[in-house]
Formats: C-alpha cells, sequence, structure tokens
C-alpha cells in the first residue's frame, strides 16, 4: 500500500458490470450484455470504462463487480487492454442489484483501507469526455472527504421518462470549474408530463448511477438505514482473507435483500451532494441513444456495418457481415444479426424490452446468446437447427482444450476440417486428423483438445432428445467453470 499523501485518501473503483441491457437486443444477449459489445469504438464498453480511470485510480485499486457467468471473458476483455493481475473481479454468487453488489465492495475494500475513497460506476455508459468526468471525480472526492455522500447528474436536454431524477438543493461551493449543490430529493422515472415540467425548471438532473463517497460513510448509512444487509456484510467482512471468504460470501450473498443503492440508500441520506457532470454522458439505454454518441451522415443517418441505403432520413441501421439495404426509412431504427433482426420506430426503440419478454416466455435461443459463441477455449458457430439435431462449427485454439464433460440427451459425431484434433472418448485417447471424423456416444467422458499450432477446425453433429447448453457435466475444467 502507497504511503498517503497528508489530507487525502487513496480512491478506489468499482465497476459494476453485471447488467444484461436487454433494451440492446438482438445485439445483447444474455451471455453477451452490452458491457460487452463493440459498438462506440474499437474498444467495448468495459473497456472503456476501465481505461477512463487511468490516471486517476491505480490499477490495483480496481474492483469489478461481476456475475459467474460474464467473469471469464470480463476478465478475457480486461487483460486486452490493461494489465489483468493488478485488477480485482469480484463474482457475486448471484445477483442481488446494486446495494448488496456495493456494500461487498465496500467491505472488501475497507479491509485494505478504512478511509478510502470509493468511485462507483457502471461498466456499459458511454462518457465522451474523459477529462471533464476525472476533472469531476476529483471535485466529488473532495467533498466525499468532507462526509458527503456524492453523485453526478446530467443537465437533461429533453423529457425523458426512462430515467430518475434528482433536484439539487443549496449551492455547496465552485472549483476546478465544477459547481456542487446539496440534493432536496430523489424521484423515480416520471411520466412525460412530469418531466417536461423538471426539465423547464432548471433544477433537476438525471440520475446518472455514478457516485463518489468514503467506505465508512456509505457503509454507515448501510447500517442506518439497511441493517439486514449491513448485517450480512460484517459476516462477510469477518471473512475476507481467509481460506473460507468464497464460501462465506457464497452462504451471505444470497441471503441478502436485493434492493438499488439509489432506493435502499440515497433517498433518505443524510447528506448527499450533486454535481451537475457535462462530460457527453449517456447509458446507452436504448437504441435512440445513439443519436447522442455516434457520427451521423448529412440526412441524419447513422449506418454501420454492410449496409446499402438510399434516400434515409433521421435512421439507425447496423448490419453485420450479411448486407442490408435500406430504401425510404425515416426515424427508423433496423437492427441486423445472423439469427435475429429488430424494426422499430426511433420513438418505441424503449419497447424493445417487451420484446424480450416474450423471448422470455419461449425459452427462445436468440435472448441467450448469438448464432456465434465465444468460449475460453476458441468459439463456436451454430450452423443450423433441428427436432433432434444440431450442426456447429468449433475453432480450438492452439494449446487450448475443452472440459472433461458428459451429456445425457444426446451423442456427438465430430469431422476434422483443419488442424489435429486430440479426442478422449471413455479410457481412449487418439488423434484424428482433417477428412476424419469420430463418434462420442451419450452419457460417455470425453474431452477434446488441440495439441497442434494452428486453430483445430471441426464440424460437430449433435443428436438426441435435448441439444441444450446446459447439459453438460463437467468432471475437470481449466477454466473453473461448473455450467455451460
Amino acid at each position: 500500500m502507497k504511503k498517503k499523501k497528508s489530507g487525502n485518501s487513496d480512491m478506489y473503483a468499482v465497476i459494476l458490470a453485471g447488467g444484461s441491457g436487454t433494451r440492446f437486443w438482438p445485439l445483447s444477449r444474455e451471455t453477451t450484455p452490452k458491457q460487452m459489445l463493440r459498438v462506440f469504438g474499437d474498444r467495448t464498453m468495459i473497456q472503456q470504462t476501465t481505461v477512463r480511470l487511468r490516471g486517476l485510480v491505480p490499477d490495483e485499486n480496481v474492483v469489478v463487480v461481476t456475475g459467474r457467468k460474464y467473469a471469464f471473458d470480463i476478465r478475457k476483455q480486461i487483460a486486452d487492454v490493461c494489465d489483468l493481475s493488478k485488477f480485482h473481479i469480484l463474482v457475486e454468487p448471484e445477483g442481488r442489484n446494486t446495494a448488496p453488489a456495493i456494500g461487498l465492495a465496500a467491505v472488501k475494500i475497507k479491509k485494505k483501507d478504512p478511509s478510502a475513497v470509493m468511485v462507483v460506476m457502471p461498466a456499459d455508459h458511454v462518457i465522451l469526455n474523459d477529462d471533464r468526468f476525472r476533472l469531476i471525480v476529483r471535485e466529488a472526492a473532495d467533498l466525499a472527504e468532507e462526509g458527503y455522500l456524492t453523485t453526478f447528474g446530467i443537465v437533461p436536454h429533453r423529457p425523458e421518462t426512462g430515467y430518475g431524477y434528482i433536484q439539487k438543493g443549496a449551492a455547496i461551493r465552485g472549483t476546478r470549474g465544477v459547481q456542487s449543490f446539496k440534493v432536496r430529493r430523489f424521484v423515480e422515472k416520471p411520466d412525460l408530463e412530469k418531466a417536461g415540467t423538471y426539465v423547464s425548471s432548471g433544477n433537476y438532473f438525471w440520475n446518472s448511477g455514478i457516485f463518489i463517497w468514503r467506505v465508512r460513510d456509505i457503509l454507515a448509512e448501510m447500517k442506518r438505514q439497511m441493517p439486514d444487509l449491513y448485517k450480512g456484510l460484517l459476516e462477510i467482512e469477518k471473512a475476507v482473507g481467509s481460506a473460507h471468504e468464497t464460501d462465506v460470501i457464497g452462504k451471505v450473498f444470497k441471503g441478502l435483500p436485493s434492493v438499488s443503492i439509489d432506493y435502499g440508500i440515497m433517498e433518505n441520506a443524510a447528506k448527499v451532494a450533486v454535481l451537475p457532470a457535462d462530460m457527453g454522458w449517456s447509458d446507452v439505454g436504448s437504441w435512440r441513444a445513439l443519436d447522442e454518441i455516434s457520427e451521423m451522415d448529412r440526412s441524419g443517418n447513422i449506418i454501420s456495418g454492410n449496409v446499402i441505403d438510399i434516400d434515409s432520413k433521421d435512421s439507425i441501421v447496423y448490419g453485420g457481415r450479411r448486407l442490408v439495404a435500406t430504401i425510404g426509412l425515416d426515424n427508423m431504427v433496423v437492427v441486423d444479426t445472423p439469427d435475429a433482426t429488430l424494426i422499430c420506430s426511433k420513438d418505441r426503440t424503449q419497447d424493445v424490452r417487451k420484446v424480450v419478454d416474450e423471448l422470455k416466455k419461449k425459452g427462445a435461443d436468440e435472448l441467450i446468446e448469438h448464432v456465434t459463441v465465444e468460449r475460453p477455449w476458441g468459439s463456436y458457430t451454430v450452423l443450423e437447427t433441428g427436432a433432434r439435431y444440431k450442426i456447429k462449427r468449433l475453432v480450438v485454439n492452439p494449446g487450448a482444450r475443452l472440459s472433461v464433460q458428459m451429456h445425457h440427451h444426446r451423442s456427438e459425431h465430430w469431422v476434422v476440417v483443419s488442424g489435429t484434433a486430440r479426442v478422449s472418448v471413455g479410457d481412449k485417447t487418439y488423434n484424428v486428423h482433417p477428412n476424419e471424423s469420430t463418434f462420442v456416444p451419450v452419457s460417455q467422458r470425453h474431452r477434446l483438445e488441440n495439441p497442434g499450432r494452428v486453430p483445430l477446425e471441426m464440424i460437430e453433429v449433435q443428436s438426441g432428445d435435448y441439444m441444450g447448453e446446459d447439459d453438460i457435466i463437467r468432471f475437470d475444467d481449466e477454466y473453473g467453470r461448473h455450467e455451460a
């Protein structure tokens, strides 16, 4: 731990990376939430968020809170832009909303530094002016040193029913070119009429979901307002650093109340400040948000991918490899992926969640994952699915291997296209070369690996009563996974 400068606490950052981002469907899926997408540049949103902290928070003081099913991909993406060995990836046993997630990170940080100031921010927001963001954080950190729970407020430029609002009170001070105010109240998402009133008054901000406070102050508010949560966090805190820490977190966390930090703490906190944050912010809560942060052509269109457009205006057309042709669109959104296409008016982009709800009812694959799915060992692409079969293309990275596994409901036939496969079925291990094939029976333990120096490409034909990815029983896995 570095020696502190006089009068200042070390700063830590907590990145919340467990959200699903369903309103960004069909690009976002349950296995590929919004923070893992490359829509706004060459980096994913989680990568942009971690890079944004450079020069503000040391890498070793960054805590990323995420779910078990996202942990590997989060680590991989961070490793591409930062020194992963310095980061702390904190895996929630299950999603319990933001108050428990923040509380868990707070007790972990407190164990290292009881006087720490922590910045809490979502992983899936866009901020166009990183320098301005860092400046406002430093001003907020000074307020936090005075005992304020501080938050960023976004000056609204339109009536918006998708955000909560913050009403400002008396001015506190203005330094670094940043004015701060006491918070009079937090307001839940309003209807359109109330939102218009808030905007015209000039006294309300959008709630950004970015917070800065001292660890001891947020935990004190949790003790006062959410004693059940605080009691569980104390039990976890006692186990931090011990051999049974993971077991205690797994046991206690599941019983914590599922409450947002806004509702559970901020709305009734004793000392809260808001700082207007003019930094090019967007939570990218719907496809229409691209209008605020993306470059448009002369007709007001945002075009991406393999797209031919004729005479459209004020529209968003997002394509992939497949050609998308559009003619004469006006104020529309078109998003094309290999297995699903979204077409809607810009005015209805918030209703994408209704599509997601219908997909949930049907148990549709298009909600869960894309046709091509990244795995620690490589990737697979679903080529075709029938009533009792599924055909995939597998690509296994050089030196990588899948887990030792078994399936209760399907057999698998593997055909090697390129590279060499080392296959273990039961007690036999053998190599399979290009234009050769092998068979894995139902309920037989097996493993696939690539012993070579070039990618292994295979065609897999599954046959059986059920081909879901959850029909995988793992016995040995070097990536620490227990489910698909």
